[in-house]
């Protein structure tokens, strides 16, 4: 143990495996981490990627062997704040952590806040993550967040600008490629983004575009709002691929939305271990049941015994005020039974007790699920 500054200073001299990084991260909770990438250049760059994927606002400095512009790019694009190139001199320490303390304001003392975000990820397709998404971006200014950004991250089949009737000559892959040649700023952005009933909205193309297929990492995009909103809602288009996994490994809490349906819950199921098997967390996981009817489908209980995973919230079924909310454009309105459901979803994740319901039998539709259940 060392201090520099009168800050304490942990050594950790091999790179440790997920287990110990996240057991060391929340039994220490460093506020900046070294990474060294000069001794093993991929696995240092892993490193940093399971560093952000335990905590996303812990300040990573990369530490190279060389002037590696490539390498230096896919550091920060994974989440490094800044980097340091061998022989460390006293100035370039220096510098870095200047540069951290400016874009933290430490050295007033007040810290920047970073917005929370929360990812809406359908188990299949027309699941309802995209209505869900759009009005619990809306419930979070009655809960009094004052930025807010709804973000539609589906590069295929983006559906919020039909949904919230907004249009824009921009998209998310303008910000890509605009972030990949030179730093955003305010006014670039602002272009970027439309306004909706006091919500910022990013949209996904309305076209495919050169490039779409090719997407592969969501930071440059998120880490560039993350400082400027106090909360951001991503629309995401399904659960697989490379960029539904940044999104999935970026997001604070990730919503898993299904319905009560035999093919949406097996396909709930195969989602979850997807996750697993690339170590998305099952802590930032809550599952959802949208469209819920209960005299279709599985229960609350059977639905979360057969999965193995709690459900967190129900949003019953509710067509004829979700209908009229999608012709016009608008929230569904918080008197229905949807609204009703979506403020109390907002409540929840605000830190506000609910109280919830389960049903008493589990019925014999467990054993639809025992071959594919882990």
């Amino acid at each position: 143990m060392k201090s520099y500054a009168s800050a304490p200073l942990t050594s950790i001299r091999e790179y440790p495996k997920p287990e110990m990084l996240e057991q060391f991260l929340m039994g220490k909770s460093p506020t900046l981490c070294f990474v060294d990438l000069a001794s093993d250049k991929e696995r240092g760059f892993a490193q940093i990627a399971e560093i952000q994927r335990f905590n996303s606002e812990l300040s990573v400095i990369a530490l190279l062997s060389g002037n590696d512009p490539e390498l230096i790019l896919r550091c920060l694009r994974q989440g490094a704040a800044d980097f340091l190139i061998q022989p460390i001199t006293d100035e370039q320490l220096s510098g870095a952590l200047g540069k951290l303390a400016r874009l933290l304001k430490l050295d007033d003392g007040a810290h920047q806040t970073f917005a929370k975000i929360f990812c809406f990820m359908p188990a299949k397709g027309a699941c309802g993550a995209s209505t869900l998404a759009s009005n619990f971006a809306f419930q979070c200014k009655r809960l009094g967040a004052k930025r807010i950004l709804l973000a539609d991250m589906d590069p295929l089949t983006g559906t919020l600008s039909f949904l919230l009737k907004v249009k824009s000559s921009y998209s998310f892959m303008d910000v890509l490629t605009r972030g990949s040649e030179k730093d955003l700023d305010d006014d670039l952005w602002k272009a970027m983004v439309t306004t909706s009933q006091g919500v910022d909205v990013l949209l996904a193309p309305e076209m495919l575009v050169e490039g779409v297929n090719d997407v592969r990492d969501a930071a440059p995009v998120l880490e560039f709002a993350r400082s400027r909103y106090d909360i951001i809602v991503v629309d995401m288009g399904g659960a697989y691929g490379e960029w539904a996994l940044s999104l999935a490994r970026m997001a604070n809490e990730l919503m898993l939305v299904t319905t009560n349906e035999l093919p949406a819950l097996q396909a709930a199921q195969r989602v979850l271990g997807y996750l697993d098997n690339n170590r998305i967390g099952r802590w930032k996981i809550k599952l959802i049941v949208n469209r819920y009817h209960r005299d279709v489908g599985l229960n609350r209980e059977v639905i979360g015994t057969a999965l193995h995973t709690e459900v967190f919230h129900i949003v019953p079924s509710d067509y004829e005020a979700v209908q009229r909310a999608l012709m016009e454009g608008k929230p569904i309105p918080s008197n229905s039974a949807f609204g009703k459901a979506m403020t109390q979803l907002a409540d929840r994740v605000g830190g506000r007790e609910q109280t919830t319901k389960k049903s008493s039998s589990l019925g014999g539709l467990l054993s639809l699920f025992s071959r594919t259940s882990s």
